[in-house]
């Protein structure tokens, strides 16, 4: 049973013998890195860079569903990085909003 499942995820065309499978599994890293940043103070961060990594995330979650064969890995990848990007946003936000009224107070 298991040889089957694993020659039948060897031979989908969206597998490891394809562009299809690699190519998801190679952008992950992006999402990784995205992750890494958690720690960066929210001043370092860049807004064209997040917004970048948000818009690729939610643009290519759609088209991994609408596609043939449907590519489960690209959709979670782009899942991933629009999630890290909206998190990699609102942290810059608060930080640059939320700085700003506290020295308008003073």
């Amino acid at each position: 049973m298991a040889t089957s499942k694993l020659q039948a995820f060897w031979n989908h065309p969206a597998g490891p013998k394809t562009i299809h499978f690699w190519a998801p599994t190679f952008k992950w890293g992006i999402s990784i890195a995205n992750i890494a940043d958690f720690a960066k103070p929210p001043e370092k961060l860049s807004y064209p860079q997040q917004i970048a990594v948000t818009a690729t995330g939610l643009i290519w979650s759609r088209y991994s569903t609408v596609i043939t064969p449907k590519n489960w890995n690209l959709f979670a990848v782009n899942v991933a990085m629009a999630g890290t990007g909206l998190y990699q946003l609102s942290r810059k936000l608060r930080q640059d909003y939320s700085s700003e009224k506290a020295v308008e107070k003073e």
